[in-house]
């Protein structure tokens, strides 16, 4: 390949474009071709994140730009350096690479007609190829000594409070995480700054990364994706931080989240679905007014999906409909005995102070109490900075109350229905606790 000759590599674009044509499309392509690299390396795809539709989709569209580049080396050079980068962030080594020309080759050859594979579409994939592993190997590499980000599409945006957007990306590589975790995210308007977000999502699913983010105004990165962002906009993210995930451990699970600190939470209750997780999990979700839970019906799909899962939500002022009133701390320590848990929080710093003073004093280990530092956990800030805190923050913003059919039950009564129920009990219950009972 001579990115010199001009005429040559005009000619090796129309044969890849021609051939991928010829043997049924990308989306073909594609499935024969992870079919085949997927029993030849086993291992190789279950480092990627994404299901097994989300990982052909991206063959799918590599092949395509691939085909689409190929006439321009220093796009293709650049390109295969991220992927690379993407792939070596995912646990993929180059040796796990080496059969996949000769599998590309193959999945092309299959999809056509009796003697429709020309020794010229053969010597212009294999030939491609040859110099597109040298530039993802060296990609990998290069990798290790600067930072990498990723470009994401915005595949969904829901407005889900006049403060709360929810907000859907999809990476163009493949970008490894931990539910849990959270990533610096950088909008077009400001690209000086990289704020960072939960992910409320698993990467085993669709490949799609999910945010909650809540905006106290119309400016910074957060107004910019609550108010401003639109389907088919671009950001980029950077590597996912942060060691709140899930333990080997098997200890029964305390969440608590204060508003869009539920995002995390999110992300742990889909992988307890996912893996069939027996543990019994328990979340508290405090919010201020009951119009603030904005993400309560996917939480209760989630956890009916999971075996042992419940929601409880914790409303703090107002009417608070057939759910807890009060701090949700006092809910939390109102129920008695969480020594025996793995714990799990995510809110802003006076909240994670209090709750994490509340669970000492209830007996529960520190070592067991898990919780992003209070500087990534924080509130948003008025003036948004590189180092801002991510939107785990209380909220501010006045909304109306809600309806109920009945009076919330206040701190005193609550103690005495959650008195003497195990984390067995309430999570054999409802998955969103709309009443508590009393003690059976």
């Amino acid at each position: 390949m001579d990115p010199a000759d001009d005429a040559a590599l005009n000619e090796i674009r129309r044969l890849l474009g021609n051939s991928l044509s010829m043997a049924g499309g990308p989306l073909e392509v594609a499935g024969r071709l992870r079919a085949a690299l997927a029993q030849a390396q086993p291992a190789l795809f279950a480092t990627l994140p994404g299901g097994p539709g989300a990982q052909v989709e991206q063959l799918a569209e590599g092949l395509t730009w691939l085909a689409h580049h190929v006439d321009q080396p220093p796009v293709l050079v650049a390109g295969f350096g991220r992927l690379g980068a993407a792939l070596a962030e995912s646990g993929v080594m180059p040796q796990q690479l080496q059969l996949a020309g000769a599998a590309l080759a193959e999945a092309m050859r299959a999809g056509m007609a009796a003697n429709g594979w020309r020794q010229d579409f053969d010597q212009a994939w294999r030939s491609t190829w040859q110099h597109a592993y040298e530039w993802i190997a060296h990609g990998m590499i290069a990798g290790r000594y600067e930072p990498f980000a990723w470009t994401a599409v915005v595949v969904g945006h829901e407005l889900r409070r006049a403060d709360v957007a929810v907000v859907r990306l999809r990476p163009y590589l493949p970008m490894p995480y931990f539910p849990g975790q959270f990533a610096r995210v950088q909008v077009s308007e400001h690209p000086e700054i990289w704020r960072p977000y939960s992910l409320a999502g698993t990467p085993g699913r669709d490949n799609i990364v999910e945010l909650h983010v809540r905006a106290k105004t119309w400016g910074g990165v957060s107004g910019a994706l609550v108010h401003r962002t639109k389907i088919g906009d671009t950001v980029k993210l950077a590597r996912a931080e942060g060691a709140m995930t899930l333990h080997a451990s098997r200890r029964d699970l305390l969440l608590i989240a204060g508003d869009t600190g539920v995002a995390p939470m999110k992300a742990l209750l889909t992988e307890l679905a996912a893996t069939n997780d027996s543990r019994n999990a328990v979340l508290f979700w405090g919010v201020r007014t009951l119009a603030e839970l904005y993400d309560l019906d996917d939480l209760a799909t989630i956890a009916a999906s999971a075996p042992r899962a419940a929601v409880i939500p914790v409303v703090a002022e107002g009417e608070p409909g057939p759910y807890l009133s009060g701090p949700v701390t006092d809910a939390v320590a109102a129920y008695g005995d969480w020594s025996g848990h793995e714990v799990f929080i995510a809110g802003p710093p006076l909240m994670l102070a209090a709750t994490t003073t509340a669970l000492l004093n209830l007996g529960v280990d520190p070592v067991r109490i898990h919780h992003d530092p209070p500087e990534e956990t924080g509130t948003l800030e008025k003036t948004e900075t590189p180092g801002g805190t991510r939107t785990l923050g209380e909220t501010r913003t006045p909304g109306e109350s809600g309806t109920g059919t009945r009076r919330g039950i206040s701190a005193p009564e609550e103690a005495a229905a959650l008195r003497g129920r195990s984390a067995a009990e309430i999570t054999a219950a409802p998955h969103v606790l709309r009443e508590i009972e009393g003690p059976r």
